[in-house]
């Protein structure tokens, strides 16, 4: 991990706490249809402009990201593809991919609560948004409600994994009694 990272980390303003708060209620969306519970919302000033959820297992997408739906929204929302001034909150720390689009999109400010140190942009693995030779720069304020963000990813997780190993027992438990002789059955 690269020590001087750009991410900022100054207090939490109630500001930050009310839209990443909106942002783990769309995250909550994903988990209720089965998908990694990540949220975004895309705000101009005081406004909400739109949301979004991860969901590339259900729409078979592999770009259904929270942060590139709510930019899509976003997009549509204001018949423009460029999106100044706008700042998106994530619950997640965006990822190279969503990175892009959020430079793409001339996103002003990405405020994210969990740090991801398998895929993260925004430092954790590489930070998309520290390379001063790109056209457009982006501030990153990360850490918002981080573990808030990080239980939620956490706990679903874990209950994934513990459906997993339910699912394992009950498949060795099924062939264990299939290979046993009925005792109904005549000799």
């Amino acid at each position: 991990m690269n020590d001087a990272l750009p991410v900022s980390t100054p207090p939490i303003s109630e500001r930050d706490r009310r839209f990443m708060a909106l942002a783990q209620a769309a995250a909550e969306q994903a988990r209720a249809a089965g998908e990694v519970p990540v949220g975004a919302v895309l705000v101009r000033g005081d406004d909400v402009i739109a949301t979004g959820f991860n969901h590339p297992i259900g729409a078979h997408d592999p770009s259904a990201h929270a942060e590139m739906v709510a930019l899509r929204a976003a997009a549509q929302a204001v018949e423009n593809y460029r999106l100044p001034g706008c700042e998106l909150y994530v619950t997640l720390e965006p990822c190279l991919m969503c990175a892009g689009a959020i430079m793409h999109a001339r996103i002003a400010r990405v405020v994210f609560g969990a740090r991801d140190p398998k895929t993260g942009a925004c430092g954790s693995v590489v930070d998309a948004f520290a390379n001063p030779q790109l056209n457009h720069h982006t501030s990153v304020t990360g850490g918002v409600l981080e573990t808030e963000c990080g239980a939620a990813l956490k706990s679903f997780f874990a209950e994934r994994r513990r459906a997993s190993r339910e699912a394992r027992a009950a498949a060795r438990a099924d062939i264990s009694t299939s290979n046993t002789p009925d005792s109904a059955e005549p000799l």
